[in-house]
């Protein structure tokens, strides 16, 4: 492990210790197909990529050369067989020569590091062609219904996820920001893929496959599950929100950065 004050015991970077959080992690956050190929699309004829934070694998490609960087150790041991090893490093100090990769790739971590800036700067220094972010607009989270049964954790959330503008500031070039619809039967257990199925939520895994929910005070998961357990029983819930139960899609904070040199 490099030694470094900044990360736990397990090696985690940033704020969420996932030797705490994440020894489930890949039972609930499997990557959805459809999500999938707006990113497999976004590095265009790259064949080599950088996947820094790479954690169990989400969204790697596996027909091209990919070098994951994963700094927990819970987080690396849960990767599959079929994908390469991670290297033990953080975003902020990436062990690699100037433009080593033609592509490089950041999901649903950003808002783990613990200089944003110095992390994205690195991932532009080491690539040469398109910078792949997936990740949330801090300002569109309130969408999700989650928001009124426990505004806490969409404020942790929004207080995390940078805005796509600082990210894009930081990386330069062309950039471009994409909403990405979210399936109604998403596969990848983020926050807002329940949208339109409350009960998942009901789940104690669900809930701590969401790093937001370690940050919260102790009395807000046992209100909202016994808030959200009686509103579904007595129809509360779906009186307001059961037209989600059918609908294909959700427009919510999930975003696609992509950005080129000039």
């Amino acid at each position: 492990m490099i030694d470094d004050p900044t990360r736990t015991n397990d090696g985690s970077a940033g704020d969420a210790d996932y030797g705490a959080i994440g020894r489930d992690y890949t039972s609930y956050r499997q990557p959805d197909p459809r999500i999938f190929a707006v990113v497999a699309a976004a590095f265009g004829d790259a064949r080599t990529i950088v996947n820094v934070g790479a954690g169990a694998g989400s969204y790697e490609p596996t027909d091209r050369n990919v070098t994951p960087v994963e700094p927990s150790a819970t987080m690396r041991a849960q990767r599959p067989a079929w994908l390469a090893q991670a290297i033990d490093a953080s975003a902020e100090a990436l062990p690699f020569a100037d433009d080593a990769f033609e592509a490089a790739l950041a999901s649903f971590t950003v808002h783990q590091w613990s200089d944003l800036g110095a992390g994205l700067r690195e991932m532009r220094r080491v690539t040469t062609g398109p910078v792949v972010i997936l990740t949330c607009d801090p300002a569109a989270l309130d969408r999700y219904w989650l928001n009124e049964y426990v505004p806490e954790i969409i404020a942790t959330e929004a207080r995390r996820f940078p805005a796509p503008g600082e990210i894009a500031t930081a990386l330069g070039g062309h950039v471009s920001v994409t909403t990405v619809p979210i399936p109604l039967d998403c596969t990848d257990g983020f926050g807002e893929a329940y949208y339109g199925r409350p009960e998942a939520l009901l789940d104690p895994g669900a809930r701590l496959a969401n790093s937001a929910w370690s940050f919260v005070d102790d009395d807000v998961e046992p209100r909202f599950v016994r808030r959200l357990t009686a509103d579904l029983a007595d129809g509360t819930w779906d009186a307001r929100w059961g037209h989600l139960r059918t609908q294909p899609t959700f427009d919510g904070s999930l975003r696609l950065i992509v950005a080129t040199r000039r």
